[in-house]
């Protein structure tokens, strides 16, 4: 049990096919105490119904858009809790419209609702848990995707809001470090999810990943949540600001 008497909060929990739901359930199958977000009421039950098949966890509202919505969580798990072992953040939005043609046209409002929603929350939430994770061999983990580094056509501002999220896991993990805590990413190989359904053309991403990654497939939820297992617990109590690829190798390839 990897994570036996550690607590953590999961942020970007949407459906069963999430990343963020994958990693929560592996976290609590490990012995962690979890606390999940939902953002709105339409999101609501959802995050309830899969609460319910974990180990009394702590479900809670939250706007990540919001300074107050994030302080409220964080007081909520330190009165529940008292501290805190691992945070997750897996929220990233972007408006539809946004990820369609090129990124070219990507309106201001746009860029900054990817940016706020994407990118920024990752630092207020970090902002805000530091002061529960002090002194623990705390981490804080965010998911990330190659499409902050290389060209995915049609991922347009979503692809510029990880790159900057990329650089943030970086800072932030020099700024927390002196503080016992961990800043990671890990970046994900495409997988059928609620968040890639706004993708144009992400069958075809599917198909092409699966023929050029040097495994010659795709990944899938339970991969994820398993490399998430050793980023969030003492396993890898070396390492902070690093990018874990878990993509079949795709990354590494020219051609």
């Amino acid at each position: 049990m990897l994570l036996e008497g550690k607590t953590g909060v999961v942020f970007g929990v949407a459906n069963k096919r999430s990343l963020a739901w994958a990693i929560a359930r592996r976290a609590a199958d490990e012995g962690a105490r979890i606390a999940l977000t939902y953002q709105g009421e339409r999101l609501e039950e959802n995050a309830r119904e899969l609460a319910a098949s974990l180990n009394n966890p702590l479900v809670l509202p939250c706007d990540v858009t919001k300074d107050e919505d994030i302080a409220a969580v964080f007081a909520k798990i330190k009165d529940e809790f008292g501290g805190l072992d691992f945070v997750v953040h897996g929220v990233a939005y972007a408006l539809r419209e946004e990820l369609e043609g090129e990124y070219l046209k990507t309106t201001r409002e746009g860029y900054r609702i990817a940016q706020d929603i994407s990118v920024y929350s990752l630092t207020a939430i970090a902002r805000e848990a530091a002061p529960l994770m002090d002194g623990r061999n705390a981490s804080v983990l965010t998911l990330t995707y190659l499409g902050g580094e290389r060209v995915i056509p049609g991922y347009n501002v979503m692809g510029i809001a990880k790159a900057a999220l990329d650089m943030s896991v970086r800072y932030l993990a020099e700024n927390l470090g002196p503080r016992g805590i961990r800043v990671n990413a890990l970046s994900a190989g495409p997988v059928k999810t609620l968040a890639s359904a706004g993708i144009g053309g992400f069958s075809k991403i599917l198909e092409h990943m699966r023929n050029r990654a040097p495994l010659h497939r795709n990944i899938d939820q339970s991969e994820v949540a398993d490399a998430a297992l050793f980023l969030l617990s003492n396993m890898s109590r070396g390492v902070t600001g690093e990018i874990l690829h878990v993509d079949c190798g795709y990354n590494i390839m020219g051609m």
